[in-house]
């Protein structure tokens, strides 16, 4: 058994620092009549805080799980029940097909930029050719966390890396109410990827890089590929336990295996090959299966131009916007393909001799 190494949390807040922290929210004079009663709610949360009240509302696990008496949150709970239904539906052959279609970057003008991205007029290129081929597209726009009141994604906190099992599926680590981490938009987005057949990510570089809220949900993912099913086979969050279930053997399920995919990457300067392959890496495996060569894209817009004329470029590239309605073509029919169990790639169908 592995030792469980401490020492490296953080001690509880002073109570004048978590009250100043809690008032931050409330910075606005319009709040200061209901002064009286924020401190009546500060004093609510600071308890909590102690306490250590990650999930205050929670029901018995029931049949099907490891542990049925076990205390679940009934916020997890109603995640996982849309998740199975999803998965259900997404099975059925008389399904209409289903892509998510993702835009990555953090721009829009409905926040400081006051424009909006040249990646969300690639994603509405790609998706009116989904549309003409007769598949549901779901639109993904990620830039929802800059400009939407309450949205946002909470990073990864790593559980897999203390053993597989303490990753449950879907994540279980939000919300945590003693720590004000509530309004989680991956539990939604867990479950339009679960109903998807496909997935096509369209982002910019940012810094060499995946933009950041599309890297958020990458790492938030990572529960897809490995996750533990059943938080109560591990006590919730008891590393130890999770420590002996996977070293006794763990199956690494791959819970968003066999979806078909497409990766638009487009930049300015450098770093759009590394990005796409980045990604197409990251999709690969997690059991995710590459639509074809023009389904995977990375192109430079105005190549050292000046931002302020980057949308004028894209006007000009009739070039690109033809490969990214290719790049959608390819992954409607790799999509179609794949439900008649026609599309195939070598190896597929082989075990992993190390898998994690």
């Amino acid at each position: 058994m592995s030792r469980i190494r401490k020492g490296q949390v953080a001690p509880f807040l002073p109570r004048a620092e978590f009250r100043e922290r809690f008032y931050r929210s409330y910075f606005d004079p319009a709040f200061d009549v209901e002064r009286d009663a924020l401190q009546r709610l500060e004093a609510i949360a600071w308890k909590a805080y102690k306490g250590g009240n990650k999930a205050p509302r929670t029901r018995k696990a029931g049949a099907g799980f490891a542990d049925p008496e076990y205390e679940l949150s009934i916020e997890w709970s109603a995640t996982r029940t849309r998740l199975r239904a999803a998965a259900t539906i997404q099975k059925k052959a008389s399904t209409r097909s289903r892509v998510l279609l993702v835009c990555g970057s953090a721009r829009n003008d409905g926040s400081c930029p006051g424009e909006m991205s040249k990646t969300f007029r690639l994603v509405r290129i790609a998706k009116n050719v989904l549309d003409r081929s007769g598949i549901d597209t779901d639109v993904l726009d990620l830039s929802l966390l800059t400009s939407e009141f309450g949205k946002r994604i909470f990073p990864c906190k790593g559980c897999v890396s203390t053993a597989q099992p303490l990753c449950h599926w879907p994540c279980s680590c939000y919300p945590n109410h003693a720590l004000g981490q509530t309004s989680d938009w991956m539990a939604e987005i867990y479950e339009r990827w679960v109903a998807a057949h496909g997935v096509m990510i369209v982002t910019p570089v940012y810094w060499y890089e995946a933009a950041s809220p599309l890297k958020l949900m990458i790492d938030r993912l990572v529960c897809a590929d490995g996750g533990n099913p059943d938080p109560t086979s591990t006590a919730g969050k008891d590393p130890a336990k999770a420590k002996a279930l996977e070293l006794a053997g763990w199956p690494y399920p791959k819970h968003l295996a066999g979806r078909v995919y497409s990766v638009v990457v487009h930049g300015d300067v450098s770093g759009t090959e590394a990005v796409r392959r980045a990604l197409s890496d990251w999709l690969d495996w997690m059991g995710l299966r590459a639509a074809g060569d023009k389904a995977l894209l990375d192109r430079f817009i105005g190549y050292y131009e000046p931002y302020a004329i980057s949308h004028d470029a894209l006007d000009r590239d009739k070039g690109v916007q033809e490969e990214v309605r290719n790049a959608a073509r390819t992954l409607a029919e790799a999509v179609t393909q794949a439900r008649a169990g026609r599309l195939s790639a070598a190896g597929s169908t082989l075990k992993r001799p190390r898998p994690k």
